[in-house]
């Protein structure tokens, strides 16, 4: 239902009648390959960091310490500034770029969107794999990061609004399985041309990116633009037309007459990022916000951006690292296919409040053990304790992987109403890669001077990223995203205050428009 006291047209509670149709499922799993683009890009830079052969060529400074770890210790060897900006830099771009996606996704459409994202990934990925200086590797990954921003940006919407009520939340979640699946084959790949002697094997690490960016350049030229996309761009038989197909049936009429509403509300407002800051779109705004914030401040992109080069300074050989990480590359892809299976039966405030206890209990077993066992030049990490720390890092990369990394996207997709969930998805977009920007950047220096508090750092925050969810984050499965504010923010014990004035203000000028004889003709928002 739209936000503002408009009542809907069909009544709160009632699920649209929608089967799951192949076209849905397909059309999903080709959006979705955005997903495996960005995992690729996550787990592929990692790898290559660690390679001699790529050292040398762009960063020596880092190969001589790499060499003798007694000129930086254990911890220091890898902190160079140059080397977190070459994976940074593709979230800066990303950044920028979620500016420019946020105006393409609302008036191009989600489908154009995502194919603005496939030629950005494949030109990136030939600069990358072609590089012949940093320069020219720096440039790859900005475009790569102009590619994220525009896939972010896109999928997750077209999955939440193609997808039937009743599995949104697990269709929703195949943009981060495919974000997983991409990190492990990044990690197999890194695995195999680590081996490659005559040092090349970097640059096919990076040119095999081409092989998700033509599939969701592939699957953007096949899949049906969303119906609520096509109704806000004015296109209504065509919406209705791809409504009718996707849904398997001719009983669409509530919901079309739904999304036209929605439509229209949403083009009366002129200023969508403006409104965003009204007082009865602040909650959506402030969740979308922190789980953003929440979501990096775990730590797992710090683990997946530098597994490699995370094991070796716990002391594991070059292949042992890169062995270690496709093995939390696999526990990240069993465990998002978990929450793909749950999130719509047990609830999204489940999943979340249960990883918090297992990834802060994980995180200060493995600082204790790093305390103890690893120093700044000698690491004293035997067998079984390394593999105990495998072991606890793969928990807390399969409890993240259930919860807070398809539900950081998810739940903000589904919450914004119409008329700003394309600012809203670009401010989400935009935080997301703005703070993954700041963790990139900032995690190898982190980890040279907190050394295994690193681990306790990101367990403090996991502590207030539960107690958040526990008072402040609402359950909103099997919720028709039209009707979240009559059934979730209206119902909130603390946000449903920012909903009163609103609902008031909707009433009072409703009698007043009645008395002047043109309720029909009255904008509910024009006091907005």
């Amino acid at each position: 239902m739209p936000a503002g006291g408009f009542s809907s047209v069909t009544p709160a509670g009632v699920e649209f009648e929608a089967k799951i149709t192949p076209i849905v499922i397909i059309s999903c799993i080709m959006a979705a390959t955005g997903g495996l683009m960005f995992g690729y890009d996550v787990g592929v830079s990692g790898g290559v960091t660690s390679m001699p052969d790529f050292l040398e060529k762009f960063f020596p400074v880092v190969y001589r310490k790499t060499r003798n770890p007694g000129i930086d210790g254990n911890y220091c060897k890898y902190d160079n500034q140059g080397l977190q900006l070459f994976t940074s830099s593709l979230y800066l771009a990303g950044l920028t770029a979620t500016f420019f996606a946020s105006y393409t996704t609302r008036r191009l459409g989600r489908r154009l969107t995502m194919l603005i994202a496939g030629f950005f990934f494949i030109a990136g990925v030939v600069l990358n794999a072609a590089a012949q200086d940093l320069a020219m590797l720096i440039i790859g990954r900005i475009l790569l990061g102009c590619g994220v921003g525009f896939a972010n940006q896109a999928v997750p919407l077209f999955l939440s609004e193609i997808a039937p009520t009743r599995i949104r939340g697990g269709l929703n979640i195949l943009f981060q399985l495919n974000v997983t699946i991409g990190i492990l084959f990044a990690n197999l790949v890194n695995y195999g041309t680590a081996k490659i002697t005559g040092g090349w094997g970097w640059r096919l690490s990076l040119g095999l990116a081409g092989i998700p960016a033509l599939l969701l350049t592939l699957g953007a030229l096949l899949v049906v633009d969303s119906p609520n996309s096509l109704i806000e761009r004015g296109r209504l038989d065509e919406g209705k037309a791809v409504l009718r197909k996707i849904r398997g049936t001719d009983k669409i009429e509530p919901e079309f007459l739904e999304l036209v509403e929605a439509s229209r509300i949403a083009k009366e407002v002129k200023h969508p990022f403006r409104n965003l800051l009204k007082r009865r779109n602040q909650p959506q705004l402030v969740i979308a916000v922190a789980l953003q914030i929440f979501q990096q401040c775990t730590g797992i992109n710090a683990i997946m951006f530098y597994a490699p080069v995370l094991f070796n300074t716990l002391g594991f050989g070059n292949d042992a690292a890169l062995y270690s990480a496709v093995i939390t590359g696999a526990v990240n892809v069993l465990s998002t296919v978990v929450s793909i299976y749950s999130v719509d039966k047990v609830g999204r405030r489940v999943l979340l409040l249960e990883a918090g206890v297992q990834m802060f209990i994980s995180q200060v077993i493995i600082a204790i053990i790093l305390a103890f066992k690893v120093k700044d030049h000698s690491d004293d990490l035997h067998k079984g304790f390394a593999i105990l720390v495998v072991v606890l890092i793969c928990t807390f990369v399969s409890a993240f992987a259930w919860s807070w990394g398809p539900l950081g996207w998810l739940i903000p997709s589904e919450t914004f109403p119409l008329e700003t969930r394309s600012a809203g998805q670009s401010v989400t977009v935009c935080v997301n890669l703005l703070f993954t920007f700041v963790i990139a950047q900032a995690f190898l220096s982190m980890l040279c001077h907190f050394k295994y508090g690193i681990f306790l750092f990101f367990s403090g925050w996991v502590v207030i990223m539960s107690i958040f969810t526990f008072f402040l984050i609402p359950e909103t499965k099997n919720i028709p995203i039209e009707e979240m504010t009559e059934r979730v923010w209206k119902q909130h014990w603390f946000w449903k205050r920012f909903m009163d004035d609103d609902e008031v203000a909707a009433v009072t000028n409703g009698d007043i428009a009645k008395k002047n004889g043109h309720a029909n003709g009255f904008d509910p928002t024009s006091q907005l």
